[in-house]
């Protein structure tokens, strides 16, 4: 993504094109006071045909009248899912059905879904509480991360030596797995919720530094030229100039940090038990029930795919059209 600059079309043309713009104008204008009746009609002529606006396109249209932008929005779509569906029932038959089809799948879909909030034990709750409890441990972890990756990313942007600083730290600890920071957590912490917590805020931090500090070093020297021409404090300069500049970025930085966010959870709580949704999957598998592992499965990938969209909306909101383009 790049920064946005703004521009309006006039202000921002060449010395050259402004003059040549300000030269036609005033011909336009001196053809039409001195010359000829036939020359004034035939410039209003020519003049009135080229701000006639041109008639829009209609849209293309099946036999039914609908628009041919509505099949090419929903078709794939279907098509991809009936694909999924068609490999899917195959895989079962050839296993013999070990791997539940699609319809026993959905038959115990409907009784999941049925309760997903009942409680029936510390360790016996519904699919629901489970998905609850482990978006509090990604919102907790990730919020962490976030109040301090993103200014650490400022400063380590603003500041060259600190750049040259910490590049082989982050270089060396961004490629390590997170669930490799799972025992460092349990010893720390002594406990299941706080080391998931931990494994989450380590995972999900790089992004948003990395993201930050490379938006921070592409904001154009012109705007900090003109932070310097107006005396602006510190702190002027990274609320008026940098926040709206590296915005999209840090926003990019934050999209990528949920979503691995989200996938570490599930192998975390795995390993350390409790309620949540991955806990829910082994607790499943040790039952043998397939058809629950595939719906979890299912709602893990729901639940990321809403995340995801959520905060590409988020950027869009706060995304100028220079940088979409």
């Amino acid at each position: 993504m790049a920064s946005a600059v703004f521009q309006a079309p006039l202000d921002t043309a060449p010395a050259g094109t402004r003059n040549a713009i300000g030269n036609v104008a005033a011909g336009t204008g001196t053809g039409t006071g001195t010359g000829t009746g036939t020359g004034v009609g035939a410039g209003a002529g020519a003049g009135a045909g080229a701000a006639k606006p041109s008639a829009p396109t209609p849209p293309r249209r099946d036999r039914a009248g609908i628009p041919q932008q509505f099949w090419m929005a929903v078709l794939p779509p279907l098509c991809g899912l009936g694909l999924l569906l068609v490999l899917w029932s195959l895989v079962s038959a050839g296993t013999g059905r070990s791997i539940p089809g699609p319809r026993e799948t959905w038959a115990q879909a409907l009784e999941v879904f049925a309760h997903p909030f009942y409680r029936n034990g510390p360790n016996d709750q519904g699919l629901g509480w489970n998905v609850l409890m482990s978006l509090q441990r990604v919102a907790i972890g990730f919020g962490m991360a976030a109040l301090v990756g993103i200014p650490a990313g400022f400063v380590i942007g603003r500041m060259p030596f600190l750049a040259r600083m910490f590049n082989p730290l982050i270089s060396l600890l961004r490629p390590v797995s997170p669930l490799a920071w799972l025992p460092l957590g349990l010893l720390v912490f002594k406990g299941a919720n706080a080391a998931a917590i931990w494994t989450i805020f380590i995972c999900s931090i790089w992004p948003m530094v990395i993201n930050t500090a490379v938006g921070v070093q592409r904001v154009p020297q012109d705007y900090m030229n003109v932070a310097r021409v107006l005396n602006l404090s510190e702190w002027q300069i990274a609320t008026r100039i940098l926040l709206p500049a590296v915005l999209p970025y840090m926003l990019t930085g934050v999209r990528l940090a949920v979503g691995t966010a989200w996938l570490v959870i599930v192998a975390a709580e795995m390993l350390t038990g409790g309620v949540g949704i991955g806990f829910w999957v082994w607790d499943e598998w040790n039952n043998l029930n397939v058809k629950n592992i595939i719906i979890a499965i299912f709602v893990i990938g729901i639940v990321g795919l809403v995340l995801e969209y959520a905060l590409i909306r988020l950027a869009s909101a706060f995304t100028f059209e220079e940088v979409r383009a």
